[in-house]
């Protein structure tokens, strides 16, 4: 009786477990259809997501790295990033300078099926100045997302990425591209029209982050901290940014999310002018797109020169 009972509760395990596998296996396959149907995109952070979505559209499924309000030098990545990494098949980074980890993340996965690419391949670069910037970062500014002209750059070799890995899609792929970028060129000529038309070119911002959006429309920034919005100001540049701001009537300080806003609060005060948010989108801030985020920056940029 005892060994019956055993061999009752044995089979019983038995048919429990072919029957738990069975439904995990269901639940897996299901999954696996969910997605399976996407292109799977992993980006470094949030303007590629925006660009890669304005492409891809409902054709892929986006993965962005780095957090929301993490900077996306200063950011490392964890085990469950580089798994992301190993199931992708896109991985779209920004390069100059602007992920160090890229590299180092790469070597550390196998995935001999992931396109990787470099956003900024072909873009019109601009050079820093700073030789300690260059020693560190590279020879070249990495924002290169903010000038609405290399934007199309960033977004066309995502589109090109997305048509190697899903060729059948390649029609999609162009439309999709085609009206981002109209979209991108209307925005430019409004705002050259505008811009083009006032006598002030001169803006402070809080870090020196929109060279290539000044070289769009032919302004000059002037900004508390530089290219890679480290350390702050030295009593020296502090008395030479109050002096250009008030020679030059400069009623707005500008002030992103992920730089300090203290020194740019103290300017502000020294020269009477108001601080007003400018979005560097490399994150996602207040729930605004890529187009909301640029259409305000003019915006207030224009408004603050007039």
């Amino acid at each position: 009786m005892k060994k019956f009972i055993t061999l009752l509760l044995m089979t019983a395990i038995v048919l429990s477990t072919l029957v738990g596998c069975s439904t995990n296996e269901k639940e897996k396959s299901t999954i696996s259809s969910d997605k399976g149907d996407k292109i799977k995109v992993v980006v470094s952070f949030n303007p590629l997501r925006e660009f890669a979505m304005a492409v891809g559209k409902d054709k892929i499924q986006v993965v962005t790295m780095v957090p929301e309000g993490v900077e996306p030098h200063d950011f490392e990545p964890k085990v469950k990033d580089l798994l992301e990494l190993t199931e992708a098949k896109v991985f779209v980074y920004n390069g100059l300078g602007m992920e160090n980890w890229v590299d180092k993340s790469l070597s550390s996965i196998d995935n001999k099926n992931l396109n990787v690419v470099d956003a900024s391949k072909g873009s019109n670069l601009i050079k820093n100045t700073s030789e300690d910037v260059i020693k560190e970062h590279g020879q070249y500014d990495p924002h290169i997302w903010l000038s609405l002209q290399e934007a199309k750059v960033e977004a066309k070799n995502i589109k090109d990425a997305l048509v190697k890995v899903d060729e059948k899609n390649k029609d999609y792929y162009e439309k999709n591209y085609e009206e981002f970028s109209k979209s991108l060129d209307s925005l430019y000529t409004e705002y050259k029209s505008k811009l083009g038309s006032l006598q002030n070119k001169s803006f402070v911002t809080g870090h020196a982050a929109f060279a290539y959006l000044c070289r769009d429309f032919g302004l000059n920034q002037q900004s508390v901290e530089g290219v890679f919005a480290e350390g702050e100001p030295t009593a020296a540049k502090l008395k030479e940014l109050v002096e250009y701001a008030k020679n030059n009537n400069v009623k707005t300080i500008f002030v992103e999310e992920l730089a300090s806003p203290k020194v740019s609060e103290t300017l502000a005060n020294e020269v009477n002018a108001k601080v007003q948010k400018i979005y560097t989108i490399e994150s996602k801030e207040d729930s605004k797109t890529y187009m909301d985020a640029m259409r305000e920056n003019l915006d207030n940029i224009y408004n603050s020169l007039k």
